[in-house]
């Protein structure tokens, strides 16, 4: 096998550390935005975040402080599964999203929010969000790495664990918000999932 690349082939960039800065701030504030948006409908979402979403409804807690704690769990599989970088680049984006979140809605109210719109608005903004922590090496935590750990411990797909625990979140949504919630709710996360789903490729952005 030879050591060398093609003449057409060239090796990714790396970002810079300014880089990275910005693509965890951006990805972080964004999020935190649209964090900010669902829980003023009263909605939730899927994942962890959905978790602490609910959690947050049930117990009083802010969204940012439950989901700050709701994620420490999950760093030491970050760290086992993805490394050092990755793992550091995780507690960072999500603890820069709870922060943020705790103090964004006192920099601007939401006086009138269409829930359909607003559903829409948020899985764009999400997707936006990860999209960018996707392509700078980080994540927002929670269970799509317990979902990739199980799928190399287990052989059982990350993509079936994920499912489950998105039905799970829901299926508790049901007793803490209304029907209609919910399915504005599910809305939003389809959207979320579209937009990575379709612009999430490794073949379109080679940066590390």
């Amino acid at each position: 096998m030879s050591d060398t690349l093609p003449q057409d082939e060239t090796p990714p960039r790396k970002h810079t550390l300014l880089a990275d800065a910005h693509g965890l701030m951006f990805g972080s504030t964004m999020a935190a935005a649209a964090m900010v948006l669902l829980t003023h409908m009263g909605l939730v979402t899927g994942q962890t975040a959905g978790l602490a979403v609910l959690l947050s409804y049930m117990t009083g807690f802010s969204f940012g402080e439950v989901f700050f704690v709701v994620n420490l769990p999950f760093y030491w599989l970050a760290f086992r599964r993805m490394g050092v970088r990755f793992t550091v680049k995780t507690f960072i984006a999500v603890g820069l999203l709870s922060v943020i979140s705790q103090f964004m809605p006192n920099l601007f109210e939401i006086q009138h929010l269409n829930t359909a719109f607003g559903a829409i608005l948020f899985g764009l903004m999400s997707g936006a969000a990860l999209l960018a922590l996707f392509r700078h090496g980080a994540s927002l935590g929670g269970v799509g790495i317990l979902a990739v750990y199980l799928q190399d411990k287990t052989g059982f797909r990350a993509g079936y664990t994920q499912l489950l625990f998105d039905v799970g979140v829901f299926a508790l949504a049901l007793f803490v918000i209304d029907l209609p919630a919910v399915l504005y709710s599910l809305l939003g996360a389809f959207i979320v999932n579209t937009t990575i789903a379709i612009n999430h490729r490794k073949d379109w952005y080679v940066a590390t």
